[in-house]
């Protein structure tokens, strides 16, 4: 490289330039930027250095999105969007065939359903505690309830409510898993078909739904599922008992009042009239009891689901409601299964309701009488444990890892409010930016807490960040929880729909895999029909059909042109043949709307119509490799009957100077691969499974170069130097995907502390 006058005046003035940044001590920094000590302290608590990872790993709704973000805590960095109910272009979901399967199942009567509004994600449990086996989470605008797999992080079903018209109160958990709980919102007919709002009473209904999970299959099971058939109230949030009150659930309500709007007609509207009451109610339902009673052929069937009638819930002895605070929006469990904690938006109190004395008043059978529609109510006063002054418009409540401490959003004084539960009363304020919703502490929906973190999700940004527009993004703050006093560290803007509430689980409980075995059909977790390994991709044609059976490798992919006619039906099936992490790689076709994202091992499939004819390029859409522009083909739509005419020749532009050199090249990488292989088999390499992968992949690059090998010399032998040449580039090829997983394979080791052996 030549350097003139300018380069090097450049080079000097970004030398001193560096020279002066690094002279700048925490101090300089701090007067620079304005900063307070409380500022750098923040700053200090929510730095993770390069290299280095969360100790928490938080699932967040997407809201409108219908995805789930995924972040780290305490850095807030932002990991992973998980493509739920809606098309996601980057992971190709909604454009190969597996995924679009998925999302097929989330039809709803026959219509495609392309969008949703994820809101209450919920990890899968084992004895109360989060195993991070599984993540659900709820679509309130359509009701579906989806199951995403934490092996990969991907969504493996989405299972449609078939008697809720919306919901708002899923996805919440048993304490092992059995059950996924979603409630209704907004009451309507069970049944399909048109009834008048003036039958409102009679004919509307609510509803809790217990979707049986099949935790080997990985799979909700819809048929063993079943639904408590609850009056025309808005049901709304949901939690399961755990310890001492395992086996029942809970369930508050809005809008007791049946009330029916119609400001168009003349009417008060809704808010008016379902904010009427000083009280709603809260369902308490017997759900082991009641899945018995289901089992035991006592339930109806409506549209194909297994509905319990109230009567013979009442009857049975598994559903009573008891009075709560006004408009409540939260419903929540002590860790240990002993109270149950509910707010109302629209009062100043929280309530700690006693799970033992409401046991009590069952066995006694002391009520104050019965709702509309038969269901006992017991008492406020029998049930209530004590009634605590939080703020104005009390929301949700988590716990922490110290006995007795819960923090309950406080959504009209945007504050956070740390509480004691066991004596009743207020520990600590804290203010938050603003009107928050859901609050989250770490596993703080379990049996053990966490503690340290807690995080405001909260509904509106206004002054916090750079304009962007009347469109601003939510705002989730970090708070530390690890003292006597809260203290806010971090604004985190989200602009991804709005994210209504979220889970967070120690990292080190997660264990995703990293590859898949190859040829897998991920959405399936089975063997895909359409895998093929390296030497045999082919095309399979038919009358009408043509189906491609390729492959997927740094830097080509096999086969490299299609040909079809105008009007074929194509199916193109692609195996990832990586073995290395990370080494995705993509599909796309011009101007055809299918694109495929292929991780390593896997396997997918898109279809396709050539229904006009024409050239149209393919290529990786994930930047793989230093040959990454090069991995390319055409896909080539004939006119039907179209033949070919005769083509010349293709020019030999090569020479046997060319081949030699190109040979001399691979001969010396050769030898850089053989002295890093050298290094690594002379360390405790099979101590570290990330570099045995990164060796068997480099093992697999080396017996695929191979036969390109055998074909140059074969080419060298008859003089055809333009072949030689080339097929000696890439035998090349594979070396330096060889020699790159090498060498990211011994900077591992090096940094890693890999020793010797002999």
């Amino acid at each position: 490289m030549k350097l003139d006058g300018r380069t090097l005046v450049a080079a000097g003035l970004a030398f001193v330039a560096a020279d002066a940044l690094a002279a700048d001590t925490l101090q300089d920094v701090i007067k620079q930027r304005g900063l307070t000590q409380q500022d750098v302290l923040s700053a200090a608590k929510t730095y993770v250095p390069t290299g280095k990872r969360d100790e928490f790993i938080t699932f967040s709704s997407g809201g409108q999105s219908g995805s789930v973000i995924v972040y780290g805590v305490p850095s807030m960095r932002i990991l992973k969007y998980i493509a739920v109910f809606t098309p996601e272009p980057w992971q190709g979901y909604g454009f190969d065939e597996e995924s679009k399967k998925v999302l097929k199942d989330g039809n709803i009567a026959g219509r495609e359903i392309t969008w949703g509004d994820t809101h209450h994600p919920a990890i899968s449990e084992t004895n109360g505690a989060y195993d991070g086996q599984f993540l659900f989470i709820n679509d309130k605008a359509n009701p579906r309830i989806a199951v995403i797999d934490l092996r990969d992080f991907e969504t493996k079903q989405i299972i449609t409510n078939p008697v809720y018209k919306n919901e708002h109160g899923g996805a919440f958990v048993t304490p092992n898993t059995d059950w996924v709980i979603e409630a209704a919102q907004y009451a309507a007919p069970l049944e399909n078909g048109y009834f008048p709002l003036e039958q409102f009473n009679e004919k509307y209904r609510g509803g809790v739904t217990y979707w049986k999970f099949d935790r080997a299959k990985g799979r909700i099971v819809g048929d063993q599922s079943f639904s408590f058939e609850l009056p025309p109230y808005s049901q709304d949030l949901s939690d399961a008992g755990k310890g001492p009150s395992d086996g029942w659930a809970f369930t508050n309500s809005f809008c007791s009042e049946r009330y029916v709007g119609g400001i168009e007609l003349g009417r008060p509207p809704f808010e008016a009239g379902c904010s009427a009451k000083d009280t709603d109610f809260l369902h308490v339902m017997n759900y082991k009891k009641a899945a018995e009673l289901v089992k035991a052929g006592k339930a109806k069937k409506i549209n194909g689901h297994n509905v319990l009638p109230m009567d013979v819930a009442v009857k049975e002895g598994v559903l009573f409601l008891v009075p709560e605070p006004k408009s409540p929006h939260g419903c929540d469990v002590t860790p240990d299964g002993k109270s149950i904690i509910v707010s109302g938006k629209l009062d100043t109190h929280t309530m700690v309701y006693s799970f033992e004395k409401i046991q009590a008043a069952i066995k006694a059978g002391k009520f104050e009488g019965k709702d509309p529609y038969g269901i006992p109510i017991i008492s406020m006063k029998d049930a209530l444990d004590k009634m605590v002054e939080i703020g104005l418009g009390p929301l949700h409540t988590q716990f922490d890892s110290k006995p007795c401490t819960a923090y309950t959003s406080v959504y009209v004084d945007s504050q956070v409010a740390k509480w004691d539960y066991c004596q009743g009363k207020v520990l600590d304020k804290l203010s938050v930016h603003y009107n928050i919703g859901h609050l989250m502490t770490m596993e703080g929906d379990s049996v053990n807490p966490k503690g340290h973190y807690l995080v405001a999700l909260n509904k509106l940004a206004i002054d916090r960040f750079n304009p962007v527009g009347p469109l601003h993004p939510q705002n989730h703050q970090l708070i530390d929880i690890s003292g006597d006093k809260m203290q806010l560290l971090y604004d985190m803007p989200l602009p991804l729909g709005e994210p209504h509430y979220a889970v967070a689980i120690k990292a080190d409980m997660l264990k995703p895999g990293v590859r898949y075995k190859v040829g897998t059909n991920s959405r399936t977790d089975e063997k895909h029909p359409g895998m093929v390994r390296a030497g045999e991709e082919k095309i399979v044609r038919s009358p009408g059909k043509v189906e491609v059976f390729g492959t997927l490798i740094r830097s080509h992919i096999t086969p490299e042109i299609i040909e079809v006619e105008k009007g074929d039906e194509v199916t193109i099936n692609l195996t990832n043949l990586e073995r290395a992490e990370d080494e995705t790689h993509g599909f796309t076709i011009s101007g055809m709307n299918v694109h495929a994202s292929v991780e390593p091992g896997k396997t997918v499939s898109v279809k396709l119509k050539a229904d006009r004819e024409g050239v149209f390029p393919y290529y990786c859409t994930e930047f793989c490799s230093a040959l990454h522009l090069e991995m390319q083909g055409y896909f080539l739509v004939k006119p039907k009957g179209y033949k070919a005419a005769a083509a010349a020749a293709q020019k030999a532009d090569y020479t046997q100077a060319d081949y030699e050199k190109q040979k001399k090249t691979c001969i010396d990488t050769q030898a850089v691969i053989d002295s890093v292989v050298g290094y690594i088999t002379s360390t405790n390499f099979k101590d570290f499974p990330e570099v045995v992968a990164m060796v068997e992949d480099a093992t697999e690059q080396l017996k695929a170069a191979e036969p390109y090998k055998a074909k140059m010399e074969e080419a060298a032998k008859k003089q055809d130097w333009q072949n030689a040449t080339l097929w000696a580039g890439q035998w090349w090829q594979y070396q330096v995907k060889a020699a790159d997983i090498g060498l990211r394979a011994k900077t591992y080791l090096e940094q890693n502390g890999a020793k010797k052996v002999k």
